[in-house]
């Protein structure tokens, strides 16, 4: 029979092994989202930041980064990336427009904003995969294209907006206190995770991010999946840009000027590895929610521009140097 001590010793043992295998870095943006929040909490408290209304607005705010987010996961799962997601999100929200503009109807207009992405999402897909030209070139060169294109379909004007419909669905609505955007990124967070966590596609997304060849020998046909999740980005960004066009009752060729650095921020923040092979929608989700919620609390503390601007390039450093084990192959 063991004695006293040697259970003593066991167990001790037991919790040593526990804690060893706890990795935190999984979990730094948690931590830093819960940190971030306590810290605004406290400091921001008499200015109104924990407020129903301005906890919405975060969500608000945050909601197309979330949903065009959770699309990046995928890509940059598969060990690639996509710079045009901020400028098709403009175009989208310009062609989405022009076609209720004309009259269109609501049905053709959704159509034609949803098609715009699936293109542009199509011809950087197959330029990367039957062209082999690499992602982050080919997203840049595409970046510029769709920019100067939107800048150049309306002369740089906005094309209003004035189907209450479209404004209401597309992110100008609320039902009750629930603001619809929030019903739109929980609608896409929640199939994007399943579809990652739950499917055949998913796994093979993180085998060909993983090891590609390897994904090749066992019979995943890595060029359609990373075919597969350009489009899925490319339709993700029409419809931020939709929601953009929604909310603010117009199309504009500046909307979602500089988004993908904040949509790869929080991809990345979220713990999905830069080199491919690991991804996670919910963890993408948080980091989305806690650059917007930066973004918030600076902007009430009254920092100018320029200040939060290094404020948030700091913490975005800080969190991913803490969670280093995503950016390993």
């Amino acid at each position: 029979m063991p004695s006293k001590d040697s259970n003593v010793a066991i167990n001790a043992n037991t919790r040593e092994s526990v804690f060893k295998r706890f990795d935190w870095r999984s979990y730094i943006v948690y931590i830093a989202f819960i940190v971030v929040l306590i810290y605004f909490s406290i400091t921001l408290y008499s200015d109104g930041f924990l407020s129903v209304g301005n906890l919405l607005n975060i969500i608000r705010q945050t909601a197309m980064i979330s949903i065009m987010g959770a699309a990046m996961t995928f890509v940059i799962s598969t060990g690639e990336i996509d710079l045009s997601v901020g400028s098709t999100a403009a175009l989208a929200s310009l062609t989405t427009a022009l076609a209720l503009e004309n009259e269109w109807g609501l049905a053709i207009a959704i159509i034609i904003g949803l098609g715009t992405g699936l293109i542009i999402g199509i011809v950087n897909g197959l330029l990367v995969t039957k062209a082999n030209i690499p992602s982050f070139l080919v997203t840049l060169g595409m970046m510029s294209i769709v920019s100067g294109l939107a800048m150049w379909i309306t002369g740089t004007s906005p094309v209003t907006i004035i189907d209450s419909t479209f404004n209401f669905v597309f992110g100008g609505g609320d039902i009750g206190p629930v603001p619809i955007l929030l019903i739109w990124t929980l609608v896409i967070a929640v199939i994007a995770h399943i579809l990652l966590r739950k499917t055949k596609f998913g796994r093979q997304t993180l085998a060909t991010g993983g090891n590609e060849n390897a994904a090749r020998f066992s019979g995943i046909n890595t060029l359609k999946i990373k075919l597969y999740v350009f489009v899925g980005t490319g339709v993700m960004a029409a419809l931020a840009g939709m929601l953009y066009a929604g909310r603010l009752h117009a199309g504009r060729y500046t909307l979602g000027t500089g988004d993908e650095l904040s949509v790869i921020a929080a991809v990345i923040l979220g713990g999905t590895s830069l080199f491919g092979g690991v991804g996670t929608v919910i963890g993408t989700i948080i980091g989305s929610l806690m650059i917007g919620t930066i973004n918030n609390g600076l902007i009430i503390a009254g920092l100018d521009v320029s200040q939060q601007t290094m404020i948030r390039g700091l913490i975005i450093i800080l969190a991913v140097a803490f969670g280093k084990k995503t950016l390993k192959k």
